[in-house]
Parts: structure tokens; C-alpha cells; sequence
């Protein structure tokens, strides 16, 4: 038995887990230990420090919910989710498909179905838009029984597991497309805002002087038999954080600002936003882009 320095000791553990049967879960593992340790002897990593580090995972931990996902939301406060979100969208979107964004930690399956133009906004109160276009395919065709799910804050920033009773559902919902493809949604027009603050990541983030804020945006997953998942979201353009997304999920092509006037608008009174999304035939081996869970699952998974 030789004895290990500060160096020799990352190549003992991963010679240690060499005999993972699984090849992925051994190449993880060893790439995982190889950058832990080459993190802690670059910054020098001290006991208190290392404590400290513990202290904190501990309480992300306890802050999860099955309506609140505190991991995800470190995730996406360091980048990591956009990043892997990134990464997916290179090696799997195909041609001109829409561009993907977070699914984030607000997600919650089995959400309400409604009909065509009716409105998400089931409680809450506020300035209302259109938000109507068509899914269409790699040619251009509509898509027809796609379905849209939407789900957004109010006109006060809040989703609905923060506003109400977390088994209440508002703001969110499903709706299918028509023969040709074609969609409408009345909502509110979301509002931008802070990233739960009343937990660790909130500590963390106020500890970086960074301000916590998302900008005003919608979440959308389309699903077609025969195509990809498509997870995006819209991006209101003239929201003061569009720039400088806590979360880092803003992408030019995303970004969208509701307007009157607009041709074909179901209802001409409000203000409108058109956007086609286009999706493409789903892979064999793909097994789907979503970044982010609903927090109910991430703890049966």
C-alpha cells in the first residue's frame, strides 16, 4: 500500500471505481473526481471552506418540495442548465427547428386543456394578450393535433405554485392545434421576475450582488406524434433584464414583443404576438431535450 499525496489520491479513487459495470456511469465518475479534485487544489480548498460547501447542499436539499426544486434552480443560477440545454440543442436540433430554452423549475405536468383563443388565466387578474401562430414541420406544414402547453407568471410576476394553494392550477394549460396547424391563447402579459430568494440559492445569489431577476417570459412544450419535444420560451423584448437573465435562457431568435395591429390577430382589441413554431421529425435514439422537471417527479425519478 502506497501512501497518497494531495495528488496521487485522485488517481487511487478513480482506479477504485474502475470496476463500475455501467461504461457511461465509469466515464462520468472518473471525469466527475478527476475535476472535483483539480477544483479543490486550484483554489486551495480549505476544511471551513469545504464545511461551508456541505452546509449549503444540505440546505438546498431541505428547501425542495414537491412544488419547489431548489437543485434545479442552482442549476440554472450557475449556468449548468443552459449549458446542458445548450449542448442537447447542437447535438439534436435539426435543420431550422425552433431554438429551445429552459422547461425551469415551475413546470407541473397534467395542466388544464382549453380550446382555441380561451384563456389560461383561470384566477388572476391583469392586462391580457394574444399569443397565436402556427407549429409547422421541417417543409413548413402545419402540424395538425400538436399539443401546446403554455404556462407563464401572472401580471405580477408570481407563478401559480407561489400565488395560491399549489394545488391550484392557473396560468398554465394545454391546447391542440388545429388541421392546419394553427394555435391561439389569450393570457396576461407575464410580468419579469426574482428567482426565489428565500432559500440558499437566494443567499448565494444576493452573496454575488447579482439581482435574481428573469425577464417577462412565456414557457412553451409542443409534442406531435412523430416529431421531437419542442421546449422553448418567448422572451418579451422590452423587459429591463433582458440582457442579463439570471438564469442565462434568453436567445435573440426567442424574443418577442406583443403589439396591436397585427394581421390575422384573433382579437384585434389586444395586443397580439404571432410566432410559428417549427419542429422536426424525432430521432430513433433521441431521448428528449427537457431541461428541467416537474418538481413533483424529480424525487420519484
Amino acid at each position: 500500500m502506497a501512501d497518497l499525496d494531495q495528488n496521487t489520491v485522485t488517481e487511487a479513487v478513480i482506479a477504485q471505481m474502475a470496476s463500475t459495470p455501467d461504461p457511461r456511469l465509469r466515464e462520468v465518475m472518473a471525469s466527475l473526481v478527476r475535476h472535483l479534485h483539480d477544483f479543490a487544489r486550484e483554489v486551495k480548498l480549505t476544511p471551513e471552506e469545504w464545511l461551508g460547501a456541505i452546509g449549503f447542499l444540505t440546505r438546498v436539499g431541505q428547501t425542495c418540495t414537491p412544488y419547489r426544486q431548489e437543485f434545479i434552480l442552482l442549476s440554472d443560477t450557475l449556468g449548468l442548465s443552459r449549458l446542458v440545454n445548450l449542448m442537447d440543442d447542437q447535438a439534436n436540433r435539426v435543420g431550422e427547428a425552433t431554438e429551445t430554452s429552459l422547461l425551469g423549475p415551475f413546470y407541473r405536468e397534467a395542466s388544464p386543456q382549453f380550446g382555441y383563443g380561451e384563456s389560461i388565466a383561470v384566477h388572476a387578474k391583469g392586462p391580457e394578450m394574444m399569443l397565436f401562430g402556427q407549429v409547422v414541420n421541417e417543409q413548413g406544414e402545419g402540424v395538425p393535433d400538436a399539443i401546446v402547453e403554455i404556462w407563464s407568471t401572472d401580471a405580477d410576476g408570481a407563478y401559480d405554485l407561489q400565488a395560491n394553494d399549489p394545488s391550484t392550477m392557473d396560468m398554465r394549460g394545454q391546447f391542440r392545434t388545429d388541421a392546419e396547424g394553427r394555435y391561439a391563447i389569450r393570457t396576461l402579459i407575464p410580468l419579469g421576475y426574482s428567482i426565489p430568494m428565500d432559500g440558499p440559492v437566494g443567499d448565494m445569489v444576493r452573496a454575488q450582488q447579482r439581482h435574481g431577476f428573469r425577464p417577462a417570459h412565456i414557457h412553451m412544450l409542443i409534442g406531435a406524434e412523430g416529431y421531437r419535444e419542442l421546449v422553448t420560451a418567448l422572451y418579451l423584448g422590452d423587459d429591463p433584464n433582458i440582457g442579463s437573465d439570471t438564469v442565462f435562457g434568453v436567445s435573440e431568435s426567442l424574443v418577442v414583443q406583443p403589439r396591436l395591429g397585427l394581421e390575422q390577430a384573433p382579437d384585434p382589441a389586444l395586443p397580439s404576438v404571432r410566432y410559428d413554431f417549427r419542429v422536426a421529425r424525432r430521432a430513433a435514439h433521441d431521448k428528449g431535450g427537457r431541461v428541467g422537471a416537474d418538481p413533483s417527479k424529480v424525487a420519484a425519478d
